[in-house]
């Protein structure tokens, strides 16, 4: 027996498809909102700097454990941060073997800026869309990231990445 066009394997395909070819385009706004504030930040330095916003000051190892990365490679990733003045290290009084990673003002200022670009272009996006599917999209993003246990963005704190 050969699956219908509509059967729940071929709409989980097209599904992927489909959040696939939305989430190029969502990172093509994320680069241009990124490279519109800082030219020379990759965006896996990006997230680290949002991570560090949304979540505060953070240790080697939990700064790597959020990013899912290698302690190496977000050590290597802190290193280039801190020459650019983007993050900082300091020492934790009480406990001199550990040292908190944390956002500049220059940091801050680039999270919140590329943010802000970010959302008015998406902004722009969505309003391009008819009123009805707007209405749907918002209803299958929820269920969306609900299923990926994702935690919801709001205006006061930017999205993770």
């Amino acid at each position: 027996m050969v699956a219908s066009p509509s059967a729940p394997d071929n709409d989980a395909e097209a599904m992927v498809s489909a959040l696939l070819t939305a989430s190029r385009l969502l990172v093509a706004v994320s680069a241009r909102s990124l490279a519109a504030v800082e030219d020379s930040l990759t965006l896996p330095q990006f997230r680290m700097l949002v991570a560090l916003h949304s979540r505060g000051p953070l240790n080697l190892s939990a700064l790597a454990a959020e990013l899912d990365v290698q302690p190496s490679t977000a050590m290597r990733m802190i290193d280039r941060l801190v020459a650019v003045d983007m993050v900082e290290r300091r020492t934790v009084p009480n406990d001199r073997r550990t040292t908190l990673i944390s956002l500049t003002t220059d940091g801050d200022r680039t999270v919140v800026e590329a943010t802000e670009r970010r959302r008015k272009e998406i902004a722009r996006i969505v309003e391009a869309m008819p009123a009805v599917r707007r209405r749907e999209l918002l209803g299958a993003l929820h269920a969306f990231t609900e299923a990926g246990a994702e935690p919801s963005a709001n205006t006061a704190t930017p999205p993770a990445w």
